[in-house]
């Protein structure tokens, strides 16, 4: 028996010895998948709130008329500062879900200047001029990358306009001529104001071009002549001054763009440019203005 058992460790021993010396496995890594790709279009976050605070040094040039008389108002931005007749208000707003975006700014401004009569007196007058917008707009995503994003973008623009003019007597005969088209008496003072709403439709995009610097840019063109009627202008014929119908219109186009700063995670600041043109004529309102200079904004995002 005990000759039996013997014989048995022995034959255990060398059937076991290969396993025993055979070392580790060799494992076999040419198998094993690569990692995924690392791609350049991550998707950003669900949900984005920004609210900013706009200042835009817009100077003011162009034809501006209340009641039929026009005037050319014509403040340069770097004068701005001189002709407010008080600080504007501005607000700017933008909620993104996904590839949708909710977006809209506003700003009320008072301006007071001289201007010229052209083709009516040869005098000038004392305008000011309040002006305001409010805009909002819905659009979507077709490129939604946390490094480039490009919308386009569908809204109304609400514009207000609103003249006092106070025009210097200088003794010329056609003043009395003047009064009774306009329904004044001995004085030369009268104001007038008109609000309306333009159907917009634009695109706007930004890249990023290093680190926490990135491209923006913005444009959009608005009314499509869907407040357009009759409209008139009071001019100067011979000695006296006569009321003619004129072509009414209603278009509106802006552009605006710059750098954006992300300071922080929470805040962000934009440098750049911003222009608007109206070309409106209704009734007796003119605003065939430009608004253009420099815009800085800063804010916070969420």
């Amino acid at each position: 028996m005990e000759r039996f058992v013997n014989q048995f460790l022995i034959a255990t021993i060398v059937l076991s010895a290969p396993v025993l010396l055979a070392g580790p496995e060799v494992y076999d890594t040419s198998k094993e998948a690569p990692p995924p790709p690392i791609s350049w279009c991550e998707t950003p976050p669900a949900v984005e709130i920004r609210i900013g605070i706009p200042g835009w040094l817009a100077g003011i040039s162009g034809d501006t008329g209340v009641k039929g008389i026009v005037s050319s108002p014509d403040v340069s931005f770097d004068q701005l500062l001189r002709h407010l007749t008080h600080v504007p208000i501005v607000l700017a707003a933008d909620i993104r879900y996904q590839r949708w975006e909710f977006f809209g700014d506003g700003q009320y401004m008072e301006v007071g200047t001289s201007a010229t009569l052209p083709g009516l007196l040869f005098t000038n007058a004392n305008l000011h001029l309040k002006s305001a917008l409010a805009e909002g707009f819905v659009g979507y995503r077709l490129i939604n990358c946390d490094k480039a994003a490009l919308s386009l973008f569908a809204g109304a623009r609400y514009s207000y306009m609103e003249g006092d003019l106070s025009i210097f007597n200088n003794g010329d005969a056609r003043l009395v001529i003047l009064r009774q088209l306009l329904g004044i008496r001995n004085k030369l003072d009268f104001s007038g104001s008109t609000g309306w709403i333009d159907p917009v439709i634009g695109a706007r995009g930004k890249v990023k071009i290093w680190k926490a610097i990135s491209l923006y840019a913005e444009g959009d063109v608005g009314g499509f002549d869907a407040n357009s009627g009759s409209a008139f202008e009071l001019h100067r014929q011979g000695r006296t001054i006569v009321r003619e119908s004129v072509d009414s219109s209603d278009w509106s186009y802006q552009v605006q763009g710059g750098l954006e700063f992300q300071l922080t995670r929470s805040i962000w600041s934009q440098v750049g440019w911003r222009y608007l043109k109206y070309d409106y004529n209704q009734g007796g309102f003119t605003n065939k203005t430009e608004l253009n200079g420099p815009f800085v904004q800063g804010g916070v995002n969420f």
